[in-house]
């Protein structure tokens, strides 16, 4: 599993900017690409969900193996695009790391995929417990997604109305309410189908804004390695951090204090984005 991450860690950064490279000045529309991740997730999710009722579960293994093998074949065909040299292509990157906004972006983020450590490690097994069905959490799970689809879609029009700032913030402030209605709100459906459409804003706004925010600060020869950068912060040392936390505090804590950890980690996020990213320099990336 290691040896499989250290190789894949590579491949998210790389795809990013790829794709704005090609998008170029088109970069709002980077949400038309990037659903179709979510669409694939979806598929795979019901469709492997079909195919384990009728065979074996190490099947698993050979559908990733075809998956990884499609991908493989995707990115032979994928055509290079030639990244046009930029002003800041002779300043070394670490003075942009010294920026005040892009460290409170990057500790944001480590603080966002800490706070969904829980969700993705234990949602599933605390829905089924709660005496949730297993289709329902796989329903559950989807309508997330198709909410995430939803602001993809809407991405350019979003990009229009307010600042990368406002939307990052805002999509931490709902993933505050998210987790603090996960834990204390499963009993009720009701409840739990709004924190799910939740996910529109906790990852698909938030990592739309988040990316392109990277994007326009790591420009020229710089963009590939912050895209890296951003990826390793928060999905790497944020989600390992949060996924290590929720496994201690599920037993020592309970369900219900381990989600309201996670929202006391979104929170600290929006603290420090509120606070590091001043409205003056959010005005040179809207």
């Amino acid at each position: 599993m290691a040896l499989l991450a250290f190789f894949w860690s590579a491949s998210l950064p790389l795809v990013e900017a790829l794709t704005f490279s090609h998008l170029g000045t088109r970069a709002s529309s980077y949400g038309s690409v990037r659903l179709w991740g979510s669409v694939g997730f979806i598929v795979a999710v019901l469709g492997l969900g079909w195919l384990l009722d009728r065979l074996p579960l190490s099947t698993t293994l050979w559908v990733s193996l075809a998956i990884l093998g499609g991908i493989l074949a995707c990115a032979l065909v994928l055509p290079e695009k030639h990244v046009d040299r930029h002003e800041s292509d002779h300043l070394p990157i670490g003075d942009v790391l010294r920026r005040r906004e892009v460290k409170a972006l990057f500790a944001a983020c480590f603080f966002m995929a800490a706070a969904h450590g829980a969700l993705y490690v234990f949602y599933s097994i605390f829905l089924v417990d709660r005496g949730y069905s297993t289709s329902m959490v796989g329903f559950l799970w989807t309508l997330g997604v198709v909410a995430e689809i939803a602001v993809f879609l809407a991405l350019p029009r979003l990009l229009h109305a307010f600042s990368l700032r406002m939307i990052l913030l805002l999509s931490f402030a709902c993933a505050v309410a998210r987790f603090l209605m996960i834990g204390w709100g499963v009993e009720w459906l009701g409840i739990v189908l709004v924190a799910q459409l939740l996910h529109a804003a906790t990852f698909g706004a938030y990592h739309a804004a988040a990316v392109a925010a990277v994007n326009r600060w790591f420009a020229g020869r710089h963009q590939a390695r912050g895209q890296a950068l951003y990826g390793s912060v928060s999905f790497g040392a944020g989600g390992m951090l949060g996924g290590l936390l929720s496994g201690w505090a599920w037993d020592s804590l309970g369900a219900e204090l381990t989600y309201s950890l996670s929202s006391v980690f979104a929170l600290a996020g929006m603290i420090i984005l509120w606070r590091g990213w001043r409205p003056a320099a959010a005005g040179k990336v809207k």
